[in-house]
């Protein structure tokens, strides 16, 4: 399947073109049969978040057209991994359809067989209404959510390796994101200070925020040992020109880039609000939220929370932009995919209700009702919703990065046990940049060892 390459190159090209896609009616094909699987029931898994729960809303809309009956398991992202193993891995589990933290977890179901190829249902007339038009999906986010290629080595298992090698979409992107810059527009007017283009720039700005206004402090970020300190330092590495691995799956992070975002996240700490080294991403989301720092940068859906006012105090003073420069722009891209459990006994039904989930006119209606949305090229770069909502044409320019981290079966043991933990301590003061990475190597090379990664 074709579809454009970058969010940035077709930014480019339809603001040269003026080509925007229209949005239409779902299911508007007179001859598409939405109640060919009525009184089946199918069982969701979803994430508790701010876009799954405005889905979870609609869903008796679903219900109504289909006759199909959705029951619901909604788990904290960071306890679903646990729980999908255990449905996935038996031979009939309870879930029909998953929300899949894509860069995190397709690449481990995959290759256990534990999710179901998407093309025959995406290409299939029967099963898929004819608006849907899977190829206006941000072709970014298809790679990380949903990608896996497997007769192939190296980074190509989770980015696709091409026409000629084994390489399935499964999973449809369903709430992705990129990374994106957020500042207080208000206070840097109040004291004249300019954007930041680089990271140097942002640190300075961090020091004169920390210093100089009561109260607000520089750039909030995750800490918490684990993924969420992992995660932080991954947030930088991409603009830094930091990699975990090389690309000879041996350990990267000992190299001169990955120590200097240590020593950057290290100075952030310092100037950035109290108690980042237990920050979980919502933790550093409020301290933004509630105006302590006045510096942002992590997940793009900061932007609906700030327009919240039940839980912004920020409500129309912040700005966004793209992402200040080290060695280059690049943005991280992740968040949710939405996929079919290869055990389901529902799949058709549970396809159905995949394309409503993700259609064009379902991620608009949420868009528009503030949930941020950026999965589709036609909702980023619908006018309206570029005039309602500020940070839609700030993600249109970013550079996304499919690899930006390691999408390998192994990746959330090395994480979490390992890289997450040497993060933290530097964060913490427990030891120095130099240590902490050197003091890892072995143990994650000797998982990629035993994981066939070296010949």
């Amino acid at each position: 399947m074709k579809r454009i390459g970058t969010i940035f190159l077709v930014f480019t090209l339809i603001i040269a073109t003026g080509m925007i896609g229209s949005i239409s009616a779902l299911g508007a094909g007179e001859d598409f049969n939405w109640r060919q699987f009525e009184g089946t029931t199918i069982v969701i898994n979803f994430p508790v978040h701010l876009a799954h729960n405005k889905w979870i809303e609609l869903i008796p809309e679903f219900e109504e057209k289909t006759g199909i009956k959705v029951e619901i398991d909604q788990i904290y992202y960071m306890r679903m991994h646990d729980k999908q193993l255990l449905e996935l891995g038996k031979p009939v589990g309870d879930y029909d359809v998953i929300v899949i933290v894509g860069p995190l977890w397709k690449t481990e179901y995959v290759t256990a067989g534990y999710l179901t190829p998407l093309e025959p249902f995406i290409e299939d007339p029967q099963l898929t209404f004819p608006e849907y038009d899977f190829d206006d999906f941000i072709d970014a986010y298809v790679d990380v959510q949903g990608k896996v290629c497997l007769d192939c080595k190296g980074t190509d298992i989770y980015l696709g390796g091409g026409p000629d090698t084994e390489t399935y979409i499964y999973a449809v992107p369903a709430s992705s994101e990129t990374s994106i810059f957020a500042y207080r527009k208000d206070l840097f007017e109040k004291y004249n200070l300019e954007v930041p283009d680089t990271w140097d720039e942002v640190a300075e700005l961090a020091k004169f925020f920390y210093e100089n206004v009561p109260g607000v402090y520089g750039l909030t970020m995750r800490g918490e040992v684990g993924h969420q300190a992992g995660a932080a330092w991954l947030n930088f590495a991409d603009p830094f020109g930091a990699k975990i691995f090389d690309e000879n799956w041996e350990p990267a992070f000992t190299s001169e880039e990955s120590i200097e975002v240590l020593y950057f996240i290290k100075e952030m700490v310092k100037y950035g609000p109290p108690g980042i080294p237990g920050f979980s991403v919502g933790a550093a989301d409020n301290a933004f939220l509630q105006g302590q720092a006045a510096l942002y940068f992590d997940h793009s859906r900061i932007a609906g929370l700030v327009r919240d006012p039940e839980q912004s105090k920020v409500v129309g003073k912040v700005g966004y932009a793209i992402t200040p420069k080290k060695k280059n722009r690049l943005a991280e891209t992740g968040g949710f995919g939405v996929a079919i459990a290869a055990n389901s006994q529902n799949k058709e039904a549970a396809w159905l209700f995949i394309t409503w989930m993700t259609s064009k006119e379902v991620e608009k209606r949420l868009a528009k009702a503030g949930v941020q949305l950026t999965d589709r090229l036609s909702i980023l770069m619908d006018p309206e919703l570029q005039e309602m909502f500020a940070e839609y044409k700030v993600i249109a320019q970013q550079e996304p990065d499919p690899n930006w981290r390691p999408a390998i079966a192994e990746f959330s043991l090395i994480e979490t046990q390992y890289f997450g933990v040497a993060v933290n301590q530097v964060m913490t003061g427990e030891k120095s940049p130099e240590e902490a990475m050197q003091s890892i190597v072995e143990p994650i090379r000797k998982i990629m060892e035993e994981g066939g990664y070296y010949d």
